[in-house]
């Protein structure tokens, strides 16, 4: 009974494998139509950040628990690189300009904007590391300095935001009682918030040079002004449901609107997305939920971010091997299901990764790169449909 049982096991493998690979042959040749590029890559190990870097580099870091992590500055294929298609290009592949190692998982990394340096974070605390990418003569990104924070032994990681604005800043906190900013360079603090909340953090940004918003996993969303010292208010997430972890992404500010205009959206673990203005962050003015599987395990690699050069774009992630895009635009408060503008399959194949990352070109509209947990990095863009 035991033999006949294991065969049927066995057999169902079998059947699932075989389903998958037709899935796949199926994706593959229908690509063809879906696509305008299409690359596909394999790191030496999975990442959880693709970050944007000088010169229109891309930077990824390695997050595993043991041995050290890889920190790579990757030159983006020639394809990726032209303003315009150019056609048949022999070189598709990423060039790995430089690298470094760290002793820790990179759970978060951002470029300074305007300078060569890095910030990373990761566990087992909530200190940040800081970066100096490699010089001409060089091929090595170097450890320069830790930035530290009060009682970091024991905090969860640190989620982190930079600005360049009057000097280098980093927004940084595990907490939102522990959020400060500090100068990269000096570790002057510049801001510390006045909070006694202990709520955990998952999403940070700067609005400008005096504003920042901060987004509690729990799914209370605060707006802090860092020339004020009064407390912070973390408040609800407007028609959020309860129980469920959130995110949060703060979009480009729209040529010729308010100063003070700017959207934000709110995913949540079970697929609802709740979009507001940063005005009237306590005002929800459209709501939809997202296609995900009704049995997301984790909350881990959740992410949602707007598209800067597409309007009304976003792109969801962390569910499953996918990436969605949405186009917000026609949205209202009803909070019915979206119907996705695309949806991006080819990290869902083989054993069966989730997608740990995601983000967009800066300037062309609808090309994405992301990674999953199997080490795979896909840059695609897909077709436009006609007539939009």
């Amino acid at each position: 009974m035991e033999a006949e049982g294991k065969r049927g096991e066995e057999e169902e493998e079998e059947e699932e494998e075989e389903e998958e690979d037709e899935e796949e042959e199926e994706w593959l040749l229908q690509s063809l139509h879906l696509y305008e590029v299409l690359h596909a890559f394999e790191l030496q190990a999975p990442t959880r950040v693709i970050e944007w870097a000088l010169g229109k580099r891309v930077c990824v870091a390695g997050y595993g628990c043991s041995g050290k992590n890889e920190i790579l500055q990757l030159l983006p294929p020639p394809t990726l690189q032209a303003k315009e298609s150019q056609g048949l290009c022999p070189q598709r592949d990423f060039k790995v300009e430089c690298g470094g190692f760290s002793n820790r998982p990179v759970y978060n990394l951002k470029h300074v904007p305007d300078t060569s340096l890095l910030v990373t974070s990761g566990p087992p605390d909530s200190s940040l590391q800081v970066w100096q990418m490699s010089a001409e003569d060089s091929d090595v990104i170097k450890s320069v300095s830790a930035i530290s924070t009060e009682n970091s032994t024991g905090e969860s990681w640190a989620k982190i935001a930079t600005i360049s604005a009057r000097a280098p800043w980093v927004l940084h906190g595990s907490r939102l009682s522990s959020t400060q900013i500090t100068e990269v360079e000096s570790q002057k603090k510049v801001y510390i918030a006045a909070s006694s909340s202990s709520e955990e953090l998952s999403s940070l940004a700067f609005l400008d040079a005096n504003t920042a918003a901060l987004c509690c996993t729990a799914g209370q969303l605060c707006l802090a002004d860092i020339r004020q010292h009064s407390p912070l208010q973390a408040l609800p997430i407007p028609s959020a449901q309860r129980g469920q972890c959130w995110c949060m992404a703060v979009g480009c500010r729209a040529p010729c609107s308010e100063l003070s205009s700017q959207p934000i959206a709110c995913l949540s673990s079970a697929g609802q997305l709740i979009l507001m203005d940063v005005r009237k962050a306590s005002q929800c003015l459209a709501s939809a939920k997202c296609r995900v599987p009704s049995s997301s395990s984790s909350s881990e690699f959740l992410s949602v971010t707007w598209a800067p050069a597409l309007k009304g774009c976003l792109a969801v992630s962390g569910f499953d091997g996918t990436v969605h895009i949405y186009d917000s635009q026609s949205w209202d408060g009803s909070g019915c299901e979206a119907q996705p503008l695309f949806v991006h399959k080819g990290h869902s194949f083989g054993e069966h990764p989730l997608v740990t990352a995601h983000t967009w070109h800066p300037q062309k509209p609808r090309t994405v790169l992301s990674a999953a947990t199997d080490g795979s990095l896909h840059i695609w863009d897909w077709v436009q449909p006609r007539g939009s």
